[in-house]
This record gives structure tokens, sequence and C-alpha cells, in this order.
């Protein structure tokens, strides 16, 4: 079974995932009389096309988005461990929600989450050129920047929080853990833009994935221009996490387990693992996100307990597996 029939496979078993979805709910909601414009309840109606319908897009481009962007940062740090989340995004996330709740309650809590969010990113990219500059050129600066990043803006809020009152806190807190309740049509349009571009960009730029996932001196030796190439990526992969982590708050593991999956379906070729993980990330997290609604319903589950669960068994799994077969 070829790649392509795989990919159209998954392609199938989203499509479904999206229908199923699209009906699980404290409301039932008859979706052929809805689709074939019958006279049906308002109600119904307006729970689907404002509520129900951008939340499940939102949950499989967040999904999608961040198993791309684990995917990408693997493959550009050759480190099967790196995640969206160790450049100090979610962190600087919560830095800008915190200020936000806090002192500019006028300021809508994603547009400060993603202002915390880039701010973040421009910082690791500060100090790593910094230390470039210095001649510490690895990507395990990078990764170490982005790591003490996510400390500084972790003190920072949580020391905010510390003295805030309980209510701004536990709304706060609650946000970081993952959520979608916040899902709208201006969301859905974003990272669907976001997430889009940074796919076409990655197919028509394979082959110098390709030599990076190598090595630098591979890549160079090819053609590629690797800084420029690598900035682009990260840059990419930043904006998209910082989007997914604005609307959506902290939703872990997802960019970290998908990909490794992925690969056991469709090998490390970058086309096949990049649409792979893509389809994949947008199918658990709509699943997750059903999950979520419906486990304790009417109440909901904030999303990163459901996908920290999920990653620990995972990872559990794969070192069973590994130390099984070094015996």
């Amino acid at each position: 079974m070829n790649s392509a029939f795989r990919l159209f496979l998954w392609c199938c078993l989203l499509a479904a995932s999206m229908l199923a979805a699209l009906q699980i709910g404290a409301v039932d909601v008859s979706l052929p009389s809805l689709l074939l414009g019958s006279r049906s309840d308002a109600l119904q109606a307006e729970i689907f096309w404002q509520l129900r319908l951008p939340r499940v897009l939102l949950a499989g481009l967040a999904g999608a988005a961040l198993a791309v962007c684990g995917a990408l940062l693997q493959l550009l740090s050759r480190n099967a461990l790196a995640d969206p989340y160790l450049f100090g995004v979610v962190s600087g996330a919560a830095l800008g929600a915190t200020i936000s709740s806090l002192w500019l309650p006028a300021l809508a809590l994603p547009v400060a989450a993603f202002a915390g969010a880039f701010f973040a990113i421009l910082l690791v990219l500060a100090l790593a050129q910094q230390a470039a500059r210095q001649g510490m050129q690895n990507i395990s600066t990078l990764l170490l920047t982005g790591l003490a990043v996510s400390f500084f803006c972790s003190a920072v809020a949580s020391l905010l929080l510390y003295h805030a009152d309980s209510f701004a806190a536990n709304r706060i807190m609650f946000w970081l853990m993952g959520s979608l309740s916040r899902a709208d049509w201006p969301a859905v349009q974003l990272l669907c833009i976001t997430l889009t571009l940074t796919l076409v960009l990655c197919a028509f730029g394979r082959r110098q994935l390709t030599a990076l996932n190598w090595s630098d001196d591979m890549a160079k030796s090819l053609g590629v221009a690797v800084q420029r190439w690598r900035l682009v990526l990260l840059l990419l992969c930043a904006l998209l996490t910082a989007v997914v982590v604005a609307y959506c708050g902290g939703i872990g593991f997802v960019g970290l387990m998908i990909p490794h999956l992925v690969r056991l379906l469709f090998g490390s070729q970058v086309v096949p693992l990049l649409f792979g993980s893509a389809l994949c990330g947008a199918i658990f997290l709509i699943w997750v996100d059903s999950a979520a609604r419906t486990v304790l319903a009417p109440q909901e589950l904030p999303l990163g307990i459901l996908t920290a669960l999920c990653g620990s068994i995972f990872f559990l799994l794969l070192l069973s597996r590994r130390s099984a077969n070094e015996f």
C-alpha cells in the first residue's frame, strides 16, 4: 500500500471523524435537515453554524498545526524529542494572558496571548543570534535558549498570578490547560491561512528540507542556504504554534507524539511525513475534544489533561518497546 493511498484513506477517516464530532454534544443536531436546507429548529441551526462547526474545524486545524510543527522541529533539529513548546511559546502566551487579565481587560485574551507568544519567539531568536555571533551555532543552543526563555516567562507569569485575585488566576489557569470553548470563525480563518502557507512552503522546499534532515554540511554542499531556511521554518513553526496557543490555550504532546506514529504509517520522507502529520493530528484532536465535551457532560474537561494522558501512555509504551529490543 503506497503513501498516496494511505493519505487518501486517512482523508476519508478525517471526514468521517468530523461528521461524527458534529453530532456529538449536549444538544442533538440533525445534519441532513440542516444541510438540505429544511426549516429546522432555529436553535439547532445557531448551535451548528456558530458553535459546533467552528469548534470542530478549529480542533482539526489546531491538531494539524501542532503535529506539523512537531514534525518540522524534529526534522530541523534531528532530535526525536523536539516539540513546538520548546521555544517558550506557551509560557509567553501565559504571560501575555496574565498581563491582559490583570491590567488590560479591554484587550482580548487571544490577542494578548498571541502578543506574549510572539514576544517569546523574538526573544529566543535574538538570544540565539547573539550566541551564534560568539561561535555557538548548533541547534542545541537554540533549544536551550528556548527552554531558558520558557522558564523565565513561566516564572514572571507565576509571580503575577500569585499576587492576583483568585478569580483571574483560576480563569487563566483553566485557559492554559487547553480549551476550544473560544472557537469562532475568525480563529478558524487565521489558523487555516497560516497552516496552508506553511504546508505549501514545505512542499515547494521539500528538497531543502530533506537535505537539512541529513546534516548541515550535506545541505551546504547541495547549495541549500541552511541558516536562511532554518530561520524561515522556525519562524513559521513559532507563528503557527502562537496562533494555536492564542485561541486554544496550552495543548501538549500532540507535536511530540503524532510524528512518531506517522513515521510508522507513512515513512520519513518529507511530504508524506508533513501531510500525514497534519491528517493524523487533526483526527486525534477532534476525537480528544469530543471526549472532553462528553465524558463529564455538562462539564468540560481541559484538552491538555487528555493529551498529556495519551502522550504519557504512548511514551511509556515506546520506552518499554525500545528497552525490550535492547535485550
